[in-house]
């Protein structure tokens, strides 16, 4: 051998033991280790002086020893010239990493095995990012798979599908084996797919990226489903297109909501109207009863008509506000107003506005309440709602001649009332629906049923106060017990009401039985009091006498109420003038609006008398 190709031979020995990436190492016809790299010395931690003279088994994990591999690999390279194979080995503290390896087989120039080269490389970092991606991709296809709310599928380029998870199947009904490979078209009403528009969404997608809409899909079954879709282009690593990924979700009760939503709506504004179209004709009723109740010495005939039309115009008024307030409760509208109220007041109040009911089926009523006064922080136009609501409904189940008993007691800081009856009763599983809206419980024996609102609303009104009520009954025919408990509990004081001096009043209401029938009772109140149908006269009456208060009607055909308002004040010696809103429309919004227009008080037809003394009386008029 020539000099240059020793040095030649060297400068390439030394290239080699320089490699650190690589472990290279020379193995002899056995498998003895005959040489040592710095590459195999970092990989395997082995010095050469620990490895040299020893089998290159040493480097394979025990199962690998077990089957005689570290053999069969010599063997393959003997007979091919070369093996290459990656798989688990094990360095000298015993970890495992992940190698490469290629083994050649060495012969001489006659065709002799001399030994073997072996080239080894760690590629455990790859390993296990490999292994990590595989991990990662069967979660999202598991996870894909599971998603039983959404339908996600692949499309082919030409929309074809290519996969279907359990949630396509659970919101479209077909089985995958029924579907892959079929164009995603069956899925559109024949309709949406003579217009082209499943190719149309394909086109859209591919053109800005991604297309987002709502519409209607057709089930295995044949049934539409209002479908929120999602459609994206996949593209591969050449931008090629790989095809579209779809992703639908059922939005048929979402849509079902809106649409109850919307009819609820346009039920509320059509309550609305109803109930003040109601009270427009109601209100001269309410005032030609109140006329008759001021009457000195009315007659037995005329004074007996007067009290049946008041008892009746009051049941009227209240099934007109209970509807309304039930629409109110269902979108949360209603906002109490609280104040301290003597409790004892309420009460009778609220048994003398149901005492006629009563009278009139020859009920017994007792009330008992707590020695001293008590009251109680709530809405009082709303507790009389809930007290009133459950007299009513004890006197329409409870048969002529029962027995109705109204008990008030404290606990602590808590107000207890019961309403106890000896009336039908009822069974336990009219109980559990007793107070679900609209839910009516009808009686032979006193034959009588209703719209199932007052309950509802009273139990709703209880609640919005942060107290409970709950029904109990020991069966049918053996009556009923409603109690309600109130937060807040305390001791009130009553205030003695003043009298008021002799003032001038207007009324204006475009409706003349209205204006003048609430004309009379204010004057049977003894006051003096100009009418006016329209804005212009209410105008001439205010520069002419200068009244200290006005009664407005809200809707006129000239004119509103509000601007009504704004005009009269700014009138000569109108500055400091009352003014009160009567109007049919009666809302928590409505109140709200007029006395942000600056009315004094809100009237809502028909005006009761109790309440139209209530509101002169807090004007300082009488």
């Amino acid at each position: 051998m020539s000099r240059d190709t020793l040095a030649g031979t060297d400068r390439f020995q030394l290239l080699v033991e320089a490699v650190q990436d690589y472990g290279i190492f020379m193995l002899d016809t056995n498998g003895i280790v005959a040489s040592w790299n710095l590459g195999a010395q970092r990989i395997k931690q082995y010095e050469p002086h620990e490895v040299i003279g020893k089998h290159f088994s040493l480097f394979y994990p025990p199962e690998a020893n077990a089957i005689g591999w570290p053999a069969e690999e010599l063997k393959y390279a003997q007979e091919k010239g070369r093996y290459e194979d990656e798989g688990w080995r094990v360095r000298k503290d015993g970890s495992r990493f992940w190698a490469n390896v290629v083994i050649t087989a060495l012969v001489d120039k006659t065709g002799v095995l001399t030994g073997f080269g072996k080239v080894t490389r760690d590629l455990t970092e790859r390993r296990m990012n490999e292994e990590a991606l595989r991990a990662s991709e069967q979660r999202f296809r598991l996870l894909v798979e599971g998603v039983k709310d959404y339908a996600i599928y692949m499309l082919s380029p030409e929309g074809l599908i290519e996969s279907w998870n359990s949630g396509a199947e659970v919101i479209k009904g077909y089985a995958a084996r029924e579907v892959i490979g079929q164009h995603f078209r069956m899925f559109y009403r024949s309709e949406d797919r003579q217009k082209g528009a499943p190719e149309e969404e394909l086109r859209l997608a591919l053109a800005v990226g991604k297309v987002e809409h709502e519409g209607w899909r057709v089930r295995r079954d044949g049934s539409a489903f209002w479908a929120n879709v999602v459609l994206t282009p996949v593209f591969d690593d050449t931008q090629r297109l790989r095809g579209y990924a779809k992703v639908t979700r059922d939005m048929t009760e979402r849509r079902q909501l809106e649409d109850l939503e919307r009819s609820s709506q346009r039920m509320r504004e059509f309550l609305a109207m109803l109930a003040h179209e109601l009270r427009n004709p109601l209100a001269p009723i309410r005032n030609a009863v109140s006329i008759l109740q001021l009457e000195p010495a009315p007659s037995t005939i005329v004074k007996s008509g007067r009290d049946m039309i008041d008892r009746q115009l009051s049941h009227l008024t209240r099934l007109v506000d209970d509807l309304l307030d039930v629409g109110r409760l269902t979108t949360g509208k209603i906002t109490l107003q609280t104040e301290q109220l003597d409790y004892d007041d309420t009460v009778a109040k609220c048994v003398e506005a149901v005492r006629p009911l009563m009278d009139a089926r020859h009920h017994r009523l007792s009330v008992d309440m707590p020695l001293r006064r008590v009251g109680v922080v709530a809405d009082a136009i709303r507790l009389t709602q809930v007290l009133q609501n459950l007299l009513i409904n004890a006197a329409k189940f409870t048969p002529e001649g029962g027995d109705i008993r109204v008990a008030v007691w404290l606990d602590g800081a808590h107000l207890y009332t019961s309403v106890a009856d000896t009336g039908v009763g009822m069974a336990s599983d009219s109980l559990v629906n007793i107070f679900t809206l609209f839910s009516q419980v009808e009686s032979a024996a006193t034959g009588q049923s209703g719209l199932g609102i007052g309950l509802t609303l009273a139990k709703s009104l209880v609640e919005l106060h942060g107290g409970t009520l709950h029904a109990s009954s020991a069966g049918l025919g053996l009556g009923s017990t409603f109690t309600f408990v109130l937060p807040g509990a305390h001791q009130v004081v009553s205030d003695e009401d003043a009298v008021g001096a002799k003032k001038v009043l207007l009324v204006c209401d475009d409706n003349r039985d209205s204006a003048d029938s609430l004309s009379e009772v204010l004057r049977m109140l003894g006051f003096q009091v100009v009418t006016a149908y329209d804005g212009a006269g209410a105008e001439r009456a205010v520069r002419a006498r200068a009244p200290c208060a006005a009664f407005l009607d809200l809707s006129m055909p000239d004119t509103t109420g509000y601007e009504l308002h704004k005009r009269l004040i700014e009138l000569p010696g109108a500055k400091d003038m009352h003014s009160f809103a009567v109007t049919g429309y009666g809302s928590d919004e409505d109140k709200q609006r007029s006395k942000a227009a600056g009315f004094s008080d809100h009237l809502t037809k028909p005006v009761e008398l109790d309440r139209l003394r209530q509101a002169l009386t807090e004007a300082n008029l009488v």
